[in-house]
């Protein structure tokens, strides 16, 4: 299994060293172009299209991880065979049928905020593992969400940003 971690397992001797915990609290002070291209440095690959919060979230446990050491690898198989059991995929997302259900292949995992201005108002829709929530209502689609916010239909996906660009690409920001 190919996972994101590859220092070996090992308990710290030491608190991290005070380099460490400068490079941790730098992380919010960075622009995210700037996180995205220390994501490229550290994980040698380019950044997901995770939103700045969970940039920097996952940046701190990686130099952490770097610092201090990961996990071994027989605890990334546990919770693999942990999650395949209940029905999710490695990174935590519902199971295929249950992505469908949600609305194809450009859903982030649940947990995800997506925000959309339209007409000088800004939308946020959280992504949970059963579909979304909009407006503290659940609905099993993003295009039914567009259809509320706009009054005519949409694709759910490129109204948020998801697949391609909405018309200009402007007010679409996945946070």
């Amino acid at each position: 299994m190919n996972h994101l971690v590859h220092p070996p397992a090992t308990m710290p001797a030491a608190p991290p060293s005070p380099n460490t915990l400068r490079e941790l609290a730098e992380l919010h002070r960075l622009p995210t172009d700037k996180l995205r291209e220390k994501w490229t440095a550290l994980f040698a690959s380019p950044p997901p299209g995770y939103n700045r919060v969970m940039l920097i979230k996952r940046l701190a446990h990686r130099i952490q991880e770097i610092a201090l050491g990961g996990l071994p690898e027989s605890a990334f198989t546990r919770m693999d065979e942990i999650l395949q059991a209940a029905g999710y995929d490695k990174l935590g997302r519902p199971g295929k049928k249950q992505l469908a259900a949600a609305s194809g292949p450009f859903i982030p995992i649940p947990g995800t905020i997506l925000t959309r201005e339209w007409n000088g108002q800004t939308y946020s829709v959280l992504v949970t593992d059963r579909g979304f929530v909009f407006q503290d209502r659940p609905y099993k689609s993003l295009s039914s969400i567009a259809r509320a916010i706009t009054g005519t239909q949409w694709s759910g996906p490129a109204f948020f940003g998801l697949k391609g660009r909405t018309t200009g690409g402007k007010g679409v920001e996945t946070t």
